[in-house]
């Protein structure tokens, strides 16, 4: 029996997995990411501060479409979605990139992936998505020890749980820098990693998230309107 050829291969199992697919957003079958919600995660840029007073830009909320679109890139190993995230990231990025005095000098700290998570997903989620951006990580932050999961952690006990877990891979001299990640909820982990690139000689400019939760007091106003409707 004669092989088929390398490329006829390829496109078989690519057109299988896509009819083996449902969209990351609603379910739709036979799509990874319908059109109704590509628009869904379209960039709706925010800026916020972290305890420590770092200015964090998110390019949309942690909610909806988009929540359920990173859960799937992160949890069920559906990477073809950081394309189209990559690019939301990319669009706050270009901003950065565009302000007076950073004569695009920036560099792009990813925080760091834990070797737990690494090894489950067998690859690392803000380097991926700043890739999809169209541009490069600089591996500066090593994670080390272990940390308990922050969900359910208040802001206080979430800063005390990342304290210590990660560390510079070297002197850095004055280097601007960005830091970027997935998901920013109250920013303890950005503080902490700010804290450790200044002590190595770096001036950490600003952070970068792909998405931030919703705070307390949005959560509370939108659970007011919907007993209100």
């Amino acid at each position: 029996m004669t092989p088929l050829p390398l490329a006829r291969t390829v496109g078989l199992e690519m057109l299988a997995l896509l009819l083996a697919a449902t969209c990351a957003g609603c379910d739709r079958p036979e799509t990874l990411l319908c059109e109704a919600c590509r628009q869904g995660i379209r960039p709706e840029p925010s800026v916020r501060r972290t305890p420590a007073g770092l200015v964090v830009r998110a390019a949309m909320p942690f909610e909806s479409v988009a929540a359920r679109c990173i859960r799937r890139m992160k949890d069920d190993g559906e990477t073809m979605l950081a394309r189209p995230l990559g690019s939301a990231l990319g669009e706050v990025l270009d901003v950065l990139e565009a302000h007076p005095g950073t004569g695009g000098s920036l560099r792009l700290v990813p925080i760091p992936t834990s070797r737990a998570s690494f090894r489950r997903r067998g690859y690392r989620v803000p380097d991926l998505l700043i890739r999809r951006s169209g541009r490069l990580p600089d591996r500066w932050l090593v994670a080390r020890g272990r940390r308990t999961d922050q969900r359910g952690l208040d802001s206080e006990r979430r800063a005390e749980n990342v304290r210590g877990s990660m560390r510079a891979r070297r002197v850095l001299e004055g280097a601007a820098v960005v830091l970027v990640d997935d998901v920013v909820t109250t920013g303890a982990t950005f503080d902490e990693a700010a804290r450790v690139l200044s002590e190595a000689g770096a001036h950490v400019v600003s952070a970068v998230a792909l998405a931030a939760t919703p705070r307390h007091s949005e959560r509370n106003a939108n659970a007011s309107g919907t007993r209100s409707n």
